[in-house]
């Protein structure tokens, strides 16, 4: 569902923002592929900085991109996302974007508490483990309930460690999604099934409500998080986002207003309390995929979208909620 003028002009007049006049500049981001070579590559990314006066300014921080998804920042404040279609890993780090070629289809990311980068393999069926100080990479889970995990999609860590998962695997048209918890015991267990495409997942800021999209529905579900039983208690449909396609990642910002990329619906919408859409952010491409708060601030929300390969930073939204202190993720199952 695209964004009007005349809903762009009703945001403006509730939110009353003003874009910031930046200046146009452009600049080349060398792209260099970690464990390959650090010599800056002849094919350059780059960044362009410029002021959608529509709504606020935006810049684009990497573009040529092949499906950007699952946008993270590290405990060093290094943005991650993947290459979905190339099998990378990537991460900006002094100027540049490095490239981490892992093979599968890396999708969602989630950081652990020892800065290891935790994604979601969902050609391969797995839940796999990236350390950039070693530079290996390990499956930590790969089954449940004796049947491989059905092409997982996205995950986030709860306030105690548990690890939660969305496994859409073909469920476009029949309801056979579901979510799994892999606990810090290493146990792994469907905690709901039923549903047509789930997708993005976060946790609310206090770590008492699990929100998971439903993107085939173009919903969202949420529920109560039991995280000492790792149980999500009573989800129920809470917000009705629209689009196309639907509700892809999101994160929650520091006001406890949670920010969903809409697949096919060319912005982001933010969600009160209430589960009312009330703000729509539109985005150049129209396929956003996910979104992250640079913890920082400096970059605001930052978003990936997979029509025209980019990852945008919106820095007049803000910060996000903190995420949870995160325990060891589980080393097999």
């Amino acid at each position: 569902m695209s964004t009007s003028r005349r809903d762009i002009a009703h945001i403006n007049q509730r939110t009353n923002r003003r874009s910031t006049q930046l200046p146009y500049r452009k600049h080349h981001l060398p792209t260099v592929h970690v464990g390959r070579s650090l010599a800056p590559s002849a094919n350059a990314v780059s960044i362009l900085f410029f002021v959608n006066s529509d709504i606020c300014a935006y810049s684009v921080l990497a573009q040529g991109l092949d499906f950007a998804e699952g946008p993270a920042f590290d405990n060093q404040g290094r943005l991650w996302f993947v290459e979905l279609k190339a099998g990378n890993l990537c991460f900006l780090e002094n100027g540049c974007l490095r490239r981490v070629p892992v093979g599968g289809e890396p999708n969602g990311i989630a950081i652990d508490s020892e800065g290891r980068i935790v994604f979601c393999d969902a050609s391969n069926c797995s839940i796999r483990r990236y350390d950039s100080e070693t530079g290996e990479t390990t499956v930590i889970a790969d089954s449940v309930e004796g049947e491989p995990l059905f092409k997982p999609n996205d995950l986030a860590f709860d306030p105690v460690g548990n690890l939660v998962l969305t496994c859409p695997g073909d469920s476009r048209t029949v309801p056979t999604g579901y979510v799994c918890v892999l606990t810090t015991g290493g146990s792994i267990r469907r905690v709901a099934s039923g549903f047509y495409f789930p997708n993005g997942i976060a946790f609310s800021p206090d770590g008492r409500h699990l929100v998971v999209a439903e993107t085939r529905r173009q919903r969202l579900w949420r529920g109560g998080w039991d995280a000492g039983r790792a149980l999500w208690l009573a989800p129920r449909p809470w917000a009705s986002v629209g689009g196309t396609i639907g509700p892809d990642g999101m994160a929650f910002a520091a006001d406890g207003r949670l920010y969903v990329a809409i697949y096919s619906g060319g912005a982001v919408k933010c969600i009160a309390a209430d589960g009312e859409v009330e703000d729509v952010i539109a985005v150049s491409g129209a396929n956003p995929t996910n979104c992250a708060f640079d913890p920082s601030g400096t970059l605001g929300l930052v978003v990936t979208e997979a029509e025209s390969g980019r990852l945008l930073s919106f820095p007049s939204l803000g910060t996000g909620a903190p995420l949870f202190p995160k325990s060891e993720s589980p080393i097999s199952v």
